[in-house]
């Protein structure tokens, strides 16, 4: 288990910068755990290392997903327009839903699952909190996607994360085809830290939780980082989770199928790596985008 450590008054990760930089080398682990720490052996320990994700199916059974695909239908029901947590498609629909937790108990259960909360140690190897949980919804036919970004980017500027010690688990409610907007991954681009241009403006996340546009690399820049990387797309069966480093370059396509796509999304950030004042940005963003409070978002501390 690593016990690395770095000062956060340093901005080891520029980015929103004037003009195109080169690439910076991750200066930190991605696996800081070890097989003795939890649930994943040596072998998904290495293949999350060296691809920046890992697949794990059955992460939650039949039983839960029906109650789950159940809790959607009742947060789109319930869900009041003026809630700034509900992010809607320009055509009304709702995208996403932030700290679902809060609006439902059976969601909060499922982080705290045996397949849930222990990978999220082990691979962060320390006690962990929720950074952010949200619900993504991608109905037939209207559902956008997600353009080529890392998520570290955004939590570094905006919202003040040191290093690079979160990772996100996205457990599928519906199948994951090949053709109804299933995420894309760069597999090892987690390894490299593309600075991107371009000044953060005031309350970005307005706009941006709609289509980012500002904290995404350029062509040119992933076009490299295809060529170098190249892409995967991940598929499988309503209860997989996909978990993903938060440097990793992903994105999706948007779902001109009939079939929805519908996932939960929990980030977990280490309890030794709290968020300090944005790097980027001249305000953090609001608590449900990013908790700087962690106790609020915490678990039972780990037995030593």
């Amino acid at each position: 288990m690593s016990t690395q450590q770095f000062d956060t008054r340093i901005d080891r990760y520029p980015t929103r910068l004037e003009q195109r930089s080169e690439p910076i080398p991750r200066q930190e682990p991605t696996v800081w755990g070890a097989a003795s720490n939890g649930p994943l052996d040596d072998s998904e320990l290495e293949t999350h290392s060296t691809n920046g994700y890992l697949v794990r199916p059955e992460t939650v059974g039949g039983d839960w997903l029906s109650v789950l695909r159940d809790e959607l239908s009742c947060l789109d029901a319930d869900a009041d327009p003026s809630d700034p947590r509900i992010i809607r498609e320009p055509g009304g629909t709702i995208r996403s839903v932030f700290e679902p937790h809060r609006f439902s108990e059976v969601i909060g259960e499922v982080i705290t699952l045996d397949t849930v909360l222990p990978v999220a140690r082990q691979l962060l190897g320390s006690d962990v909190y929720i950074h952010q949980a949200r619900v993504n919804m991608m109905p037939g036919f209207t559902g956008t996607g997600f353009y080529w970004h890392s998520d570290f980017e955004t939590w570094h500027a905006e919202d003040g994360m040191p290093a690079m010690r979160a990772v996100s688990c996205s457990i599928a409610l519906t199948e994951n085809f090949p053709y109804n907007g299933s995420l894309m991954v760069m597999p090892g681009s987690h390894r490299t830290f593309y600075p991107c241009i371009g000044a953060t403006p005031q309350n970005n996340h307005a706009s941006s939780l709609i289509k980012q546009e500002i904290g995404v690399p350029d062509q040119a820049t992933l076009t490299e980082a295809a060529a170098r990387y190249g892409i995967d797309q991940v598929t499988g069966p309503a209860g997989t989770a996909l978990w993903f480093d938060s440097n990793v370059m992903h994105g999706s396509g948007s779902n001109i199928t009939p079939f929805p796509r519908s996932n939960i999304f929990l980030v977990f950030n280490s309890v030794d790596n709290q968020l300090v004042a944005p790097y980027r940005a001249q305000a953090p963003r609001p608590s449900y985008l990013a908790t700087r409070n962690s106790e609020l978002n915490s678990f039972p501390t780990l037995a030593t």
